[in-house]
């Protein structure tokens, strides 16, 4: 049984504790297990996966064959190119693994992942994802074993692999301990319906390419509303439709922009 989040921050304030615990469980199946663990055992999630962070489990499809060639798929009734994801051993795994819920399979039909979304998933105590390859995976999973769908874009994939990491990256993130900066959480894209404002680091001149003279000013909040304004300036001119979703601008956000004399294309 899976602790709640709020179960596992009061244990981790007990005398014994060495530190608080956030712990989010996440369970991945796939018939390319080692691929999806490569993956997700790096950077920040690897080190929130080695901290106790994040309960990143991987299953092996496979495991769930009857046959000596542990064969996960077959020719598509009624005919057609490629082959189809058997029910039994996607039905077999997941009841064998029990995993939290809800369980999602990777598909282009699903709902668009988004930062919103992955907001929502890091509220959880948990979730898992089912790994699709070949032309897809026999309907009766998607119906009686799926609480639901998740589609990273309208791309096409080999796989849900590459797609599994990146939604687990993006939740991964979200789950406090994960980062270890939560201003960092609190600033970056999306976070406000907003780009980020542009960055700069040493040295402040490079190639005769000066970082503007406000980032060296050490007036911070003068610092903060010229950032605002950059990060809705940048919005504006490469992604009008997160203005538009949001409600446009603000009367502190105009403000902002009045300020530093920038203008919205």
């Amino acid at each position: 049984m899976l602790m709640s989040r709020k179960e596992v921050a009061s244990d981790a304030r007990s005398p014994t504790a060495q530190r608080t615990v956030v712990l989010m469980r996440i369970d991945v199946f796939s018939i390319l297990p080692e691929m999806v663990d490569h993956i997700v055992d790096q950077s920040v999630i690897g080190r929130g996966r080695r901290d106790g962070h994040l309960d990143i489990r991987v299953h092996d499809l496979r495991m769930a064959t009857t046959d000596v060639h542990q064969t996960v798929d077959d020719a598509p009734f009624g005919g057609g190119a490629g082959m189809v994801m058997k029910p039994e051993p996607l039905f077999g795994a997941v009841e064998a693994v029990d995993p939290p819920r809800p369980l999602f399979s990777l598909s282009p039909a699903g709902r668009r992942f988004d930062q919103g979304m992955a907001h929502e998933l890091a509220a959880f105590d948990g979730f898992s994802l089912l790994c699709g390859r070949y032309e897809g995976i026999d309907e009766r999973v998607r119906e009686h074993l799926c609480d639901g769908e998740i589609s990273v874009g309208d791309v096409v994939l080999a796989g849900g692999e590459v797609a599994a990491a990146l939604v687990i990256e993006a939740v991964g993130r979200l789950v406090p301990g994960v980062l270890g900066n939560e201003t960092s959480i609190e600033e970056e894209s999306f976070s406000n319906g907003l780009l980020e404002y542009p960055h700069y680091t040493r040295p402040a001149d490079f190639r005769g390419w000066q970082i503007p003279d406000i980032l060296r000013s050490g007036d911070h909040g003068k610092v903060d509303r010229w950032r605002l304004a950059k990060a809705i300036e940048r919005t504006a001119r490469e992604r009008p439709d997160l203005l538009a979703s949001r409600g446009g601008v603000s009367a502190d956000e105009q403000a902002a922009l009045a300020e530093f004399d920038i203008e919205l294309p």
